[in-house]
């Protein structure tokens, strides 16, 4: 038996920063992976001497003062990064078929304006109301904010829809398929995704995109070195199969291997369906447990991980979203004729040389649907498996899909190639640990916002929830929903005030 204050299962980026904050706070925590390498999404691998990111392709809210910032500073990480910040002008790039144009946001809302005035000359009212809207709803989340507040602040913004309130702004359809164009950031479905969750993410990076340099498994890295300074544990291959509880509290949880770990608390930072799945109790209420199984996943991805040749593709400092249709938000709707309907591409610098970019990932939308013959294969690094020939032959057929797409624009590409790697849903499945290889989590809707909202704590009164399934998705909302799930355990205000004022 092994006690502890605190058992937080996972070491995804909410586990990290909960184990981060507690530690640092006095409790003795220790933190259960049961990969080899922690992080979650924030894993790196590295293929042909490049650093590849599973998940992390960009970060905002890191400037001075702003929110991820102060957190990262109040965990003694933040002058630890190593960050770059992309280019002020452009971080994100948007280009359509047919349209040689290609359409740039700027970071600073003065700046975001003025640059898509450039190509919208007529549309300043429509991006002043756009900009004046993000901001009107970033307002209304206290801990965004980190400040206290009540969730009445926030109601009268959740069942505003993403597509319907930007398509509302002009009659200029080319500029309204522009400001949502990327909403693969969170999987944005049109008739689904509501305004609060397209505004807390551009926000963040309307105010100050940054790219982690070599990847952004060094978060992961310097939150596990703040958690062990300060007392506390990380075991690897730790993989939880039980959580046993006796009336209203947590017993201890089990280990595949069959360890037991005993705590004072418990924090869960697996999807909240698996925790359930796992969870050996009768004080759970057989609705909530409908619920939460019954919730929507957003999609999947295929994500084809290119490694280039030296001092040949031009380094780009944006992101790069290419839509081959004419609705932004349509691209799961697919067939295996027309997939893919768009990309996102992340572009890392190579280090030695800044010029030249060494690596790619490409993002295209993908059902987990698709890879079903395979579904009962399971493969990680630490748990080899390959999944067949026929597999590997579908990868290399979707990818060599998604580089056509890629060469309509880059038309040099396959010659700067050195080799290129592909995951599908099932890598994400196996490596993040969701049942469909959904890389947001819950799915968030305009239509009835309260059903996917989560709470951090449960029934039990030793049980929490974290991570990206409870507010927000992404760096920065896992990282607030971390802040949510301590609060359960410190006093909020005074965690707040030294987060404001570190």
């Amino acid at each position: 038996m092994h006690n502890y204050d605190v058992v937080i299962i996972g070491s995804g980026l909410g586990g990290l920063t909960c184990g981060a904050i507690l530690a640092k706070n006095g409790y003795r925590v220790c933190v259960l992976e049961k990969n080899q390498q922690i992080g979650g999404c924030l894993q790196t691998f590295s293929r042909d001497k490049t650093v590849f990111d599973s998940g992390v392709h960009y970060v905002g809210g890191l400037a001075p003062g702003q929110n991820l910032h102060q957190i990262f500073k109040y965990l003694g990480i933040m002058d630890k990064l190593n960050l770059k910040r992309l280019d002020m002008d452009c971080f994100d790039r948007i280009a359509f078929a047919g349209d040689p144009r290609e359409y740039k946001m700027a970071q600073s809302y003065d700046a975001f304006i003025q640059g898509l005035l450039a190509d919208f000359p007529g549309e300043e009212k429509a991006l002043k109301e756009y900009c004046a809207m993000l901001r009107h709803i970033c307002d209304k989340f206290p801990l965004y904010n980190l400040r206290m507040g009540g969730f009445e602040e926030k109601e009268s913004v959740l069942s505003i829809n993403a597509a319907e309130f930007i398509n509302s702004l002009t009659s200029n359809r080319k500029l309204t398929q522009v400001l949502a164009a990327n909403n693969p950031l969170y999987a944005g479905v049109e008739d689904k995704t509501p305004m609060y969750v397209h505004a807390l993410v551009l926000n963040s990076y309307i105010e100050s995109s940054w790219k982690c340099v070599n990847g952004g498994s060094q978060i992961g890295k310097w939150l596990s070195r703040a958690i062990t300074e300060n007392g506390g544990t990380l075991l690897r291959y730790k993989e939880v199969q039980r959580i046993v509880a006796e009336g209203h509290d947590v017993q201890y949880v089990e280990t595949a291997k069959g360890e037991r770990f005993t705590a004072k608390h418990f924090i869960s930072n697996m999807h909240p369906a698996n925790t359930l799945n796992m969870l050996e109790s009768d004080v759970i209420r057989h609705a909530y447990r409908t619920r939460i199984k019954s919730l929507e996943n957003s999609n999947s991805t295929l994500m084809v991980n290119v490694a280039l040749q030296p001092g040949m593709f031009p380094h780009m400092n944006y992101n790069y979203y290419y839509h081959d249709v004419e609705d932004v938000w349509s691209g799961h709707e697919y067939t295996e004729d027309t997939w893919p309907r768009n990309y996102s591409m992340f572009i890392s610098p190579d280090p030695r040389d800044h010029r030249y970019a060494n690596g790619l990932s490409i993002m295209a939308y993908m059902n987990i649907r698709e890879v079903a013959p395979w579904a009962d294969t399971f493969n990680t690094a630490s748990q080899e498996a390959p999944r067949g020939e026929d597999y590997e032959a579908f990868k290399q057929r979707k990818a060599e899909k998604v580089l056509d797409m890629v060469e309509k624009r880059f038309p040099v590409l396959r010659q700067c190639i050195k080799n290129y790697y592909v995951a599908t849903p099932l890598s994400f499945r196996d490596y993040i640990g969701t049942a469909d290889g959904s890389m947001y989590g819950v799915m968030k809707d305009s239509r009835d916002p309260l059903r996917t909202f989560i709470a951090a704590r449960t029934k039990l009164s030793n049980l929490y929830l974290t991570g990206q399934n409870l507010n927000m998705h992404g760096i920065l909302g896992v990282t607030m929903s971390a802040v949510v799930t301590c609060a359960e355990l410190l006093d909020m205000e005074k965690l707040l005030h030294e987060i404001k004022t570190a």
